[in-house]
């Protein structure tokens, strides 16, 4: 019961549109951030790219802290698996086994603080408050995923 009330009282209780466009803005910088990674899905990340493990953790992933992350392009920092495409726009290079960091935006706990968070992040995100209607159900499903693969 308790839910029910907490999820008729919060700001995004009628639910938010998102429908990803493809455009790369979540992945680049300007501002140096984290795309953290679990050890699970760098195995599934280097079976994509056919290297190693060990090849993906020295050319892709630093280590922060006690977590793990993909890096940034230097200069840019954005994403170092965010590539121009043949239309001129921007894509994943790693999509299919984009990390859950990447699965889950923009539905983190920053973008859904408040309405002004949430506005702030479609500043950026093109994406945000057009196309899928997703519920509070939806919303909440998808913030507790931990991982969209299983972790060993």
């Amino acid at each position: 019961m308790m839910g029910k009330m907490l999820k008729s009282h919060c700001w995004y209780a009628g639910g938010l549109h998102f429908e990803c466009t493809g455009c790369g803005n979540c992945c680049a910088g300007p501002d140096e951030g984290y795309i953290w990674i679990t050890p699970r899905e760098i195995e599934l990340l280097a079976e994509h790219l056919r290297l190693s493990v060990e090849a993906v953790r020295k050319k892709y992933i630093r280590r922060v802290g006690f977590r793990l992350s993909i890096i940034e392009h230097p200069a840019t920092k954005d994403c170092i698996f965010l590539t121009p495409s043949k239309d001129g726009c921007r894509g994943c290079a790693i999509y299919p086994v984009r990390p859950n960091q990447c699965r889950t935006w923009p539905f983190w706990n920053e973008n859904l603080a408040s309405p002004d968070d949430w506005n702030r992040a479609a500043v950026k995100c093109p994406g945000i408050d057009r196309g899928r209607l997703y519920s509070v159900e939806d919303i909440d499903r998808i913030r507790k995923q931990k991982s969209w693969c299983q972790e060993k």
